[in-house]
């Protein structure tokens, strides 16, 4: 066969495909997860990998496995750790190995003393809140707790050389009403024409009803009401509950909450998740806390208010406030919010408490 006419043929051949798996973009190739370094060796694939790990390598397997610890575990209520909870702990661990690894500490967690921890929460105190500080060393002692019992590491707060930082003392602030009829109405005002409006309007109209910004995420819509118009009302779970069915405590709702609930029902059985049991949804699937968060920001934005100035607890606040200003009764107002401790809610209602007290003292006129 001559050269041209074999060339031909071959050019005449379809495409053939490539038999070699090829990862995409992003996939589930497990090569995508990196591999270890040694101190000074360029990151990605290397023909000989070295024995050496670097300590921050060390510590990120530390917490990896002190995570997954932790869903093995039960938290103080006798509950299993919620996964949130556990991420807040892994994620301060990888802020205090950051810090090492600036610091140029050789080693793991271990190396920690309470020397060592001292000059961790004092400099991140000086570029932070003291409530911050505070909250650090809470969810940090989680770490050296479980240092403790697997490695026989002595846990600093055992002693007396660990300087601690006591909660900020921070009042809380208590939501315009103007700001949120304005939540309301960038929403739709009741009158939803997209999923969006109808599930923020509906999540917005929750969240005025005073239940934890967590209990609100969680929701699923199993806790509902089997009638949301006639006796509107959702059970919702404590913040570090397990969803057993005779847990959590019940939120009324007002009407015009249970009608947006409704509202945003409608819309929810066309959405590609309608078969999740989470009662919000996002585009891909069930809306998490931070979703929420991002939402009422968004929301405030688009409503002409400062969405720095806006957090999902700030609704808890002022229901607080608004309870006790219409003359509610304090138990009733701590059954409805889910304490047990009397003090919150002097905590809770300390923004506008002396205002209440005038107003009160106005109401009662001549007393003599």
């Amino acid at each position: 066969m001559s050269v041209a006419r074999s060339s031909a043929v071959v050019a005449a051949r379809p495409a053939r495909k490539n038999p070699l798996r090829i990862a995409a973009p992003g996939g589930g190739d497990l090569t995508s997860a990196g591999f270890m370094q040694a101190p000074g060796q360029p990151s990605g694939l290397r023909r000989a990998a070295s024995p050496i790990l670097s300590p921050q390598d060390l510590r990120r397997l530390m917490i990896s496995d002190f995570s997954a610890w932790l869903r093995t575990q039960t938290n103080k209520h006798k509950r299993p750790y919620q996964e949130d909870t556990i991420s807040d702990y892994a994620e301060t661990a990888h802020v205090l190995s950051t810090w090492m690894e600036k610091k140029g500490i050789d080693g793991d967690f271990t190396a920690c003393d309470a020397g060592m921890l001292n000059d961790f929460f004092a400099g991140y105190r000086e570029s932070h809140t003291q409530g911050g500080t505070n909250t650090r060393q809470r969810n940090l002692h989680a770490l050296f707790k479980w240092l403790s019992k697997v490695y026989d590491h002595p846990d600093p707060w055992d002693g007396e050389d660990l300087v601690r930082y006591g909660p900020g003392k921070k009042r809380p602030s208590t939501l315009a009403l103007e700001f949120i009829v304005d939540m309301l109405e960038v929403t739709g005002g009741g009158k939803p024409k997209s999923f969006e409006g109808a599930r923020d309007h509906a999540i917005i109209r929750v969240l005025t009803e005073g239940p934890r910004r967590t209990e609100v995420a969680q929701m699923q819509v199993c806790d509902l009401s089997a009638d949301l118009v006639a006796r509107p009302f959702a059970r919702v779970v404590p913040l570090k509950g397990a969803r057993d069915y005779d847990e959590g405590r019940i939120v009324p709702f007002a009407v015009v909450t249970g009608r947006a609930i409704v509202a945003y029902l409608r819309f929810r059985n066309g959405h590609t998740s309608c078969s999740s049991p989470a009662l919000w949804l996002g585009k891909r699937g069930p809306l998490t806390g931070s979703g929420v968060g991002r939402m009422l920001e968004r929301r405030a934005d688009q409503a002409g208010w400062d969405p720095d100035m806006v957090h999902q607890h700030m609704f808890r606040h002022t229901f607080a406030n608004d309870w006790l200003s219409g003359g509610g009764s304090e138990g009733d107002l701590m059954r409805l919010m889910g304490w047990t401790d009397r003090a919150m809610v002097d905590r809770y209602a300390a923004d506008l408490q002396v205002q209440r007290a005038v107003e009160a003292r106005q109401r009662r006129g001549d007393m003599y």
